[in-house]
């Protein structure tokens, strides 16, 4: 174990993940691997900001266009942890040091600490929630989920539907809370973990995520979610960046209000993803740019383990 190092680099959206973990990746002759749930759809390229060829600079990443958006079961971050720590066994074979980059949080807990065992859910139990959270809205099913699991409800992030779904999902097809199904156990891995958290001063990101979205919208975004609406109802399609456009093709308001949203669903995102990562007091924090303190970190890390 003591010769394995999972590299673990986290941070909200447009911080900065990306860039650091290839420079990272080429200093330490290793490969990425992408723990971010929307990255790994096929069909979604510039409403994730996934990296182009040019931006990856040689290094190889896993888990980008990984699946496809109709695939079935719905690939989740069940599938992830298995997929993951079964491939990590074999680069562990070539590499000292393998770097897990990305922002969805429960795909790197699940890769990190594993997840409980859930049951399978069937697709019109998913179907159906999806079509309810579309026509009746998130409170509804917030609603449904305060009165039949309060326990869940109370620690549950409200701004994040896919969760309030995924709960709700377990809840319908089992007639148990989901809380229930939470055993708290952390699973053993067989390598050592070097979590680093980026961060930059609120206005920064902001900025950063205001430009980002301008540069999205000039590289074709609404020309690609467009392609996508007749699959709007899919759960990967039920998230900032996607749900806006459709929203406003559906004439729930005009453009400049969309882009409006965008933007500022994408900084509520942000808030909510910095949120979860402060909980966790194993991370080590730098700003971007200190490569050279983070690279110096590492090495420390690694010789005194």
């Amino acid at each position: 174990m003591a010769n394995y190092f999972l590299l673990v680099i986290s941070g909200p959206t447009a911080v900065g993940k990306t860039a650091l973990s290839i420079e990272l990746a080429k200093a330490f002759d290793t490969v990425i691997l992408s723990a971010d749930s929307r990255q790994v759809f096929k069909e979604m390229a510039i409403g994730t900001a996934k990296p182009s060829k040019e931006e990856m600079k040689g290094v190889q990443h896993f888990f980008i266009d990984h699946v496809s958006i109709h695939d079935r079961p719905v690939y989740d971050a069940a599938q992830f942890e298995k997929e993951a720590i079964t491939l990590l066994k074999k680069l562990f074979k070539v590499h000292s040091v393998v770097i897990l980059a990305g922002g969805s949080g429960l795909y790197v807990n699940a890769v990190l600490n594993g997840l409980d065992d859930m049951p399978e859910i069937p697709d019109a139990i998913r179907e159906t929630l999806t079509i309810e959270l579309q026509e009746k809205g998130l409170f509804f099913l917030l609603d449904e989920l305060k009165t039949k699991d309060p326990l869940y409800y109370d620690k549950v992030d409200r701004g994040n539907p896919r969760r309030v779904q995924r709960a709700l999902e377990v809840i319908r097809h089992t007639g148990k809370p989901f809380s229930d199904f939470h055993t708290g156990e952390l699973k053993q891995r067989p390598f050592n973990i070097i979590h680093i958290g980026l961060e930059r001063e609120r206005q920064e990101l902001y900025n950063r995520i205001n430009k980002r979205m301008d540069s999205m919208l000039e590289q074709g975004l609404e020309e690609e979610a467009k392609a996508l609406y007749p699959y709007s109802t899919l759960n990967a399609l039920q998230t900032v960046g996607y749900k806006e456009i459709f929203e406003h093709m559906e004439g729930a308001y005009s453009r400049e209000e969309m882009i409006g949203k965008l933007k500022q669903h994408s900084r509520q995102y942000a808030k909510r993803q910095m949120t979860w990562l402060k909980k966790d007091n194993m991370i080590k924090w730098f700003h971007p740019d200190q490569i050279n303190n983070i690279k110096e970190w590492i090495m420390k890390y690694t010789s005194q383990n």
